[in-house]
């Protein structure tokens, strides 16, 4: 299935000189969404997944069906003030400005091998984040893995030596 036939293009926005890749069609397509999440699935099984992680939001519209494709668990990685436990932050920086993520502080454990997942890579910046959050509890990171891959703005270098695998890459 050609996955790019139901990604959107939308210029200008959130702001000028911006070109967005919207998903929302993809998701809108049954077997499209499908194909992303079992495409994804296929990639990484026999690998011995035990956590898929996401970024919110986009990330665990992803996520969420490929933990249970790959019969791993799902942590989801929040903005600040969301999750209810204890919880670790990291602070990053963006193109605009600044965000943080935080998890709870016993998602990860020493042993575990993580699949991080997002909608998209675009500089690194949060998937970054998320490499940050999950490195002192001991697990490993097998790959990152985006349905739509950005490939001019360099996020692959900036998550190296981690593997980066994407479904659709524009320039």
């Amino acid at each position: 299935m050609d996955l790019r036939a139901h990604i959107r293009s939308i210029p200008d926005f959130p702001s000028a000189g911006i070109l967005f890749r919207d998903i929302t069609p993809l998701l809108a397509h049954p077997d499209a969404f499908k194909a992303s999440v079992s495409l994804l699935a296929e990639r990484f099984a026999g690998q011995g997944v035990t956590t898929v992680a996401a970024a919110e939001a986009r990330g665990f519209i992803f996520a969420a069906p490929l933990a249970i494709a790959l019969d791993a668990s799902f942590v989801p990685i929040r903005k600040p003030g969301k999750l209810p436990f204890d919880t670790d932050a990291f602070h990053y920086e963006l193109e605009y400005g600044s965000d943080s993520l935080e998890v709870h502080r016993d998602a990860f454990h020493r042993g575990a091998r993580v699949l991080l997942v997002d909608d998209l890579l675009a500089t690194g910046g949060t998937m970054g984040a998320c490499v940050e959050l999950v490195r002192p509890s001991g697990a490993e990171i097998l790959a990152c893995a985006f349905v739509i891959e950005l490939t001019g703005l360099r996020g692959r270098e900036a998550l190296a030596p981690i593997e980066v695998f994407s479904l659709v890459q524009y320039a």
